[in-house]
């Protein structure tokens, strides 16, 4: 053999070796997230103060890698133990997550549920009792009668921030991506969809949604993010209503099917028309206007995970959009980051978790 044909031989040898050994996406990300793991058992932002304590962080991305099939990436030794005693350490003695220090609350009410969904997940000896201490600070979160909030007022329903019991007029921060993983968790946890902390979360959830006579404008069955905060609805308002945008609409449907809503309920039915017909890729639908054209790359990682959850829990195949957006864009270290850094997603551990997510494309655990 001649010594050019030699050499083709060799680089035809190695490139096929590469093809072999190229882990696939899902894979280089969870090894990528446990390699993230401190010491302590916790993840830790480097990106913001706020996330460096680790309290909302940790149950996060935890919660996202105990999604991932043992076939895909098996959890190295003893590192879940270790999250989940990172999570035990930091449950307060009234069963909120994210208060060690009260002079700076991190996501008290977020940091709560995901651990909730977490410890479902893990089912490690004695979860039951530590969900239910967090079941209970959660539910006394809700702005219900029980904290002086009544079927009227725009929060009703909802969950703000968490830490203190807020009372009217006082709602603080509340919007439907919260609320969401509250009730997503509670579900987990094994409340049935007949009690009533459910009723009243779905009046909050149904008060998001364009849709029917009170919003005749705007039936179009999408979700905006906020009853209470004018600004904080990204797609913005066209002087009549606020409009439809993809990760609301995704958030919408997941917390009206944990409120035990089925597929072919109408609301949930219109919903996914819109997000059907409005869904491309990982850029988030529904801005229009120069003034929005950060937010659908900014929000693009919560949308790939929120949106291809969505879908899957409606059975219906986003298309291959999501996956090769994020095939394209994964770093050489497994990990992502958004150029955006509109709502964190800058942070690797949060692109990434948020990324599993996408891949593993799962709705949260099975309701009971």
């Amino acid at each position: 053999m001649q010594r050019g044909s030699v050499a083709l031989v060799a680089i035809a040898l190695v490139l096929a070796g590469c093809s072999r050994t190229e882990r696939p996406p899902l894979e280089r990300a969870a090894a990528y997230l446990w390699a993230q793991q401190a010491e302590d058992g916790g993840w830790h932002s480097h990106t913001y103060g706020l996330l460096r304590s680790g309290q909302s962080l940790t149950p996060f991305v935890l919660e996202a890698l105990l999604q991932v099939p043992e076939s895909a990436y098996p959890p190295p030794a003893g590192k879940v133990d270790r999250a989940l005693q990172f999570i035990g350490n930091h449950i307060q003695p009234d069963g909120a997550m994210g208060m060690a220090d009260p002079g700076i609350p991190d996501y008290p009410n977020y940091a709560t549920a995901l651990a909730v969904s977490a410890l479902c997940r893990a089912r490690r000896p004695g979860w039951q009792e530590q969900v239910g201490r967090m079941t209970e600070y959660l539910r006394g979160q809700q702005f219900t009668e029980q904290n002086g909030w009544h079927a009227p007022d725009p929060a009703y329903g909802a969950w703000g921030m968490g830490g203190g019991r807020r009372t009217p007029p006082d709602t603080g921060h509340v919007d439907l991506s919260m609320t969401r993983y509250v009730i997503e968790a509670l579900r987990a946890s094994g409340l049935a969809a007949s009690d009533p902390v459910f009723q009243h979360a779905r009046v909050f959830v149904e008060r998001c949604q364009n849709f029917g006579p009170q919003h005749p404008a705007a039936a179009d069955g999408g979700f905006f993010f906020s009853t209470t905060e004018f600004d904080t609805n990204k797609a913005g308002h066209d002087g009549s209503h606020f409009r439809s945008y993809g990760t609301t609409t995704a958030d919408g449907i997941l917390a009206l099917l944990a409120t035990g809503a089925t597929a072919d309920d109408t609301r949930v039915a219109a919903a996914g028309r819109w997000l059907q017909s409005h869904h491309r890729d990982m850029e988030v639908p529904g801005f229009t206007g120069e003034a929005y054209q950060r937010w659908p790359r900014g929000l693009a990682f919560y949308y790939a995970a929120a949106g291809t959850q969505a879908f899957r829990a409606l059975h219906v195949e986003p298309g291959p959009g999501v996956v090769d957006g994020l095939k394209r864009t994964e770093r050489s270290d497994g990990s992502w980051a958004n150029p955006e850094n509109l709502v964190k997603e800058d942070d690797p551990l949060i692109a990434t978790a948020f990324a599993v997510r996408a891949l593993v494309g799962d709705p949260p655990d099975k309701l009971p």
